[in-house]
């Protein structure tokens, strides 16, 4: 079915994994935080748990790296029945500091596709995460001029969209969200009647991953990369 997006007036855009490179780096840490406990446990069996243990902590502490840090760090305490060493501790502090000042790496075609659609449409940045890693990567990305409104939200439902459009008067039918989850990107923006763009990233997180039967009936567009959506817009 093709999606008409004439109405469209407001574009947001996620911004971890869909403006720059995010997840990868937790993965590469949970690889690390592994090999740091692989006296306790094995690798798969700290993985599984160390998951548990975020969605745990996930009301708590929210989404970022600091509670992903404060999780390895409960992770480690509870695997090594409180006998892992200050150095371990001071081992996983490290990498959650060295996620922290990973420099900020733009996907591809980010400046050309913001350049393209701010001429013509109002662009915000609707993303997750601790509010200042977010500030200081969007300082560093260099787009803060194409973009009117930045939010940072602490989770991404029907609510939290309504809550933000509602701020800023805009219709959720003159809306279109651009993101690479289909649990926080997609679903809820179709859900409140505006329009969503899927653009995959190469690694999801688990919590972020959708079943066939929730997408069933949703009508949105996926397209490989982020330069693709500019053909809606011509």
């Amino acid at each position: 079915m093709e999606i008409d997006y004439s109405n469209i007036k407001v574009i947001g855009f996620d911004a971890d994994d869909t403006l720059w490179v995010n997840e990868t780096y937790f993965r590469d840490t949970e690889v690390e935080f592994g090999k740091l406990l692989s006296q306790f446990e094995t690798i798969n069996k700290i993985d599984q748990e160390l998951f548990k243990m975020e969605l745990k902590n996930l009301p708590i502490y929210g989404y970022g790296i600091k509670g992903f840090v404060l999780s390895m760090v409960e992770m480690a305490l509870e695997l090594s029945n409180n006998t892992v060493s200050n150095t371990t501790i001071k081992a996983i502090l490290d990498l959650g500091k060295d996620m922290i000042n990973k420099p900020v790496e733009l996907l591809d075609g980010v400046e050309l596709v913001l350049k393209t659609l701010s001429e013509k449409y109002r662009l915000i940045v609707v993303t997750k995460g601790d509010l200042l890693d977010q500030e200081r990567k969007l300082k560093q990305s260099g787009l803060l001029d194409y973009f009117h409104h930045i939010e940072v939200v602490s989770d991404k439902k029907e609510a939290n969209y309504l809550n933000l459009l509602n701020h800023l008067n805009i219709d959720p039918t003159q809306f279109l969200m651009v993101g690479n989850s289909l649990k926080s990107d997609i679903l809820p923006l179709i859900n409140i009647k505006a329009k969503a763009i899927h653009v995959p990233f190469h690694t999801t997180w688990v919590h972020e991953q959708v079943s066939e039967q929730d997408l069933k009936g949703k009508a949105y567009n996926t397209v490989n990369e982020l330069t693709n959506i500019l053909q809606f817009f011509k």
